[in-house]
């Protein structure tokens, strides 16, 4: 550690923050640059759906604020949430893009590694230290001259190069397994496609309405129960394990009971496909809309069903409201549509035949989240030096 050396961040970096975008002159349309704001920041990536766009030809003059691969971006708004930093190092695929104000651009000057930098700013220390210093207004920010005072304790450049050679290792499988679970992601749609056809079951499969197969459970004054929420992605799961702000009533004698085997649903987005199995016993904000299959279904076919694309189209049809932001499908309209359903033998089999596919997908999420926590493990003892890398 005699040769580490205590120094600001400021030192080491070029930083740029963006240029103020007028967005009467965004564009939809080619010939075209994509602009990096806060909200394409997430952590770890940027999302460019939705992107704002520049028109070329008002682009001249504008060549610092150019995005290069290897750039390090932060979100100076809202640096850090639930669900982590907002920050990300810009690769191929990001550019060409142009820096937008509120975004913070760092480049390492000579004495500092560019990829020992995002370990820098991706571990736990500058988290902390955005938790400290950002201000709490209506939008939390950190400026420019806080990213530069971070205190920082600097390795020699050989060694910094070693720690980072050494923890890219695990930025290449993690990368490698989201590309994988992508694909299966993809594979997995098809499946469901080919064994819940839409024709199929228009000629095949026993029509009903659903009023026929479910009921309503309206069961509440269970304050004792554990608090629940029901995601599109992951199912019925514990309000805790939720990355959101929990906005729900200190009063809980209004929220619904679900049981294992129910089938749960946002009522305000069902035609979005929020609707899941549930696999515990708890309560769910009103929010929710809770169906009792009845013994003619198998509870994990109708989960997978429900997802299916020409059925959400259904539940958009039969929601009620102006607009999209008061559309909601009540039990008593959810009742109304009607569906094809196949024997209940036939439900079990494609169900386990899904399930199989989704197992699949769910081992390799975990295994991914136990590379990025293997990773966070020794980013915490290499850049503090409490494990030092052997370097020739």
């Amino acid at each position: 550690m005699n040769l580490w050396q205590k120094s600001k961040l400021g030192k080491f970096i070029d930083l740029l923050t963006g240029y103020s975008f007028k967005s009467d002159y965004y564009v939809e349309s080619d010939p075209s640059i994509r602009l990096l704001r806060g909200d394409n920041v997430i952590q770890g990536s940027l999302r460019w759906n939705n992107a704002k766009r520049w028109p070329l030809l008002l682009s001249d003059g504008l060549e610092k604020y150019q995005m290069q691969e290897g750039d390090f971006v932060i979100a100076m708004d809202r640096t850090w949430v639930k669900s982590g930093l907002k920050a990300t190092i810009v690769t191929k695929r990001d550019i060409p893009s142009l820096l937008v104000q509120r975004v913070a651009r760092l480049r390492s000057k000579p004495g500092l590694n560019a990829y020992f930098l995002s370990l820098l700013i991706r571990g736990h220390k500058f988290e902390q230290y955005v938790k400290g210093v950002q201000t709490e207004t209506a939008v939390p920010h950190i400026s420019a001259k806080q990213i530069k005072e971070f205190p920082i304790v600097l390795p020699p450049l050989h060694e910094q190069t070693a720690i980072a050679d050494f923890l890219s290792t695990w930025d290449t499988a993690i990368e490698k397994i989201e590309r994988l679970i992508a694909a299966k992601e993809k594979r997995f749609s098809c499946l469901r496609s080919r064994l819940i056809n839409h024709e199929m079951v228009k000629g095949k499969w026993r029509r009903v309405k659903l009023e026929e197969v479910f009921s309503e459970r309206v069961e509440t004054q269970f304050r004792d129960l554990p608090l629940l929420s029901i995601t599109r992605k992951e199912g019925v799961i514990p309000r805790e394990d939720v990355n959101r702000k929990d906005t729900s009533n200190s009063d809980k004698s209004k929220y619904l009971r679900i049981c294992t085997g129910d089938i749960g649903y946002n009522t305000m987005r069902m035609w979005q496909g929020v609707s899941a199995l549930s696999k515990f016993e708890g309560i769910v904000s009103p929010a929710y809309t809770v169906c009792i299959p009845s013994n003619q279904l198998c509870g994990e076919f109708i989960a997978h069903y429900f997802k299916t694309p020409f059925l959400i189209h259904k539940f958009y049809r039969f929601s009620q409201g102006l607009t999209s932001d008061t559309w909601n499908l009540k039990f008593k309209h959810f009742k109304e549509i009607r569906v094809a359903i196949p024997p209940l033998r036939q439900q079990k089999q494609i169900a386990s035949t899904l399930n199989t596919a989704r197992q699949e997908i769910d081992l390799l999420k975990k295994q991914a989240d136990a590379f990025r926590k293997q990773k966070r493990g020794l980013m915490q003892k290499l850049l503090t030096g409490r494990w030092r890398m052997k370097v020739t």
